[in-house]
């Protein structure tokens, strides 16, 4: 069983079915594949002074047609959990056409049972269920409530502490520290607690982390709690460019899978991104480097030793960093995956379901 996961997707242009046709063979070789949906498909407002989003002026929500570049892709699953599915109604609205196009969805819906509900996906006798929650959102009206629509959150309070040296060197900046929402920590174990009986393999989707080359206390926390509830792999997103790798209980922790193609004009030419494809039964990870979506609406796929090699340094000096190895081939990099047998924590990764080690076949849809 081979996942193929995504970050980062806006697509608004004249043909969708065009935004990952230059990815189209990797996409081909998975049985599932997944990306986050970074803008709800929902008709945009025609009045400048009404923007869709009220806070981000300058953005634009995506024409339910823009989903014919999901359909032409044969994506499977998204994740609606983000800053711009905004608001409740748009959330709804795109809802409503990912279902009519057989798309599975999470993350977002009509109250915070909805938005927590996963989307469970089967091929070849292999049951996935993936959850979807967001750290980045606005704080009035967005998430989901008992009883109000919006989306799944992982919040988490923010404090700063003056540098130690701040009486010495004036100006040093204060140190962060970040910390999970207690109460949306609890909801994501026990949503992951739920989820692993019901499937083979759980994917939890995190919207987090800020710019830079750091991971936040809060995304290690809670990485962590969703892997000791039963996770098999944690794919984050939300900066617009790659991170870092780790692997806790020797299940991997993708922080940043950057953009995958982001129509937005603000964001052309912005960071890139990368394509993950995960074979659980095989403990096999492999990264396919995306360039930035360019002035004309355009990604390519980059050899990591050529055109690809500054993303390429970039994710292996931070998986580096991490404890992780990661090997630069001709076309893709490998991520060495860690023998579960010596794991340095007290419990290792439990043996692949069965039905995994069976495997299926690309294209089962």
């Amino acid at each position: 069983m081979r996942l193929l996961l995504g970050g980062d997707v806006n697509i608004n242009r004249e043909v969708p079915a065009t935004a990952l046709r230059p990815v189209a063979a990797v996409l081909a070789e998975a049985d599932v594949r997944f990306v986050n949906l970074e803008g709800p498909l929902s008709e945009p407002s025609p009045y400048p002074s009404r923007p869709d989003i009220a806070h981000k002026p300058r953005w634009r929500h995506s024409p339910p047609r823009m989903v014919d570049g999901l359909v032409a892709a044969g994506i499977d699953v998204v994740s609606c959990a983000n800053n711009v599915t905004y608001p409740p109604a748009a959330a709804l609205a795109s809802s409503d056409v990912l279902d009519s196009h057989g798309i599975a969805h999470c993350g977002a819906g009509i109250d915070r049972a909805a938005a927590r509900t996963p989307a469970i996906v089967q091929r070849a006798g292999v049951r996935v269920g993936f959850l979807a929650c967001t750290s980045i959102f606005f704080p009035y009206g967005h998430a989901a409530g008992d009883h109000t629509p919006g989306v799944a959150t992982a919040w988490a309070e923010t404090s700063y502490r003056p540098d130690p040296r701040i009486a010495e060197v004036p100006g040093r900046p204060p140190v962060v520290r970040t910390v999970a929402d207690p109460d949306d920590l609890a909801a994501l174990r026990d949503d992951v607690r739920r989820l692993r009986d019901q499937v083979d393999v759980v994917v939890v989707s995190m919207h987090w982390g800020v710019p830079g080359d750091g991971v936040c206390d809060y995304q290690r926390q809670f990485a962590y709690a969703a892997i000791d509830a039963g996770a098999h792999i944690i794919a984050g997103h939300g900066t617009h460019d790659v991170h870092g790798i780790e692997f806790h209980r020797s299940r991997p922790i993708l922080y940043g899978l950057g953009n995958l193609v982001f129509d937005w004009p603000t964001m052309r030419g912005r960071g890139g991104g990368m394509l993950a494809t995960v074979d659980v039964a095989q403990r096999r990870l492999t990264l396919h480097l995306v360039s930035a979506t360019d002035e004309h609406g355009s990604i390519r796929l980059l050899a990591p030793a050529d055109v690809g090699a500054a993303v390429a340094g970039r994710v292996t000096r931070l998986s580096a960093a991490l404890g992780t190895t990661v090997l630069s081939y001709v076309t893709h990099l490998d991520v060495a995956w860690p023998d579960p047998g010596r794991c340095d924590d007290a419990q290792a990764d439990p043996a692949p379901h069965p039905r995994l080690e069976a495997g299926g076949s690309a294209g089962n849809r």
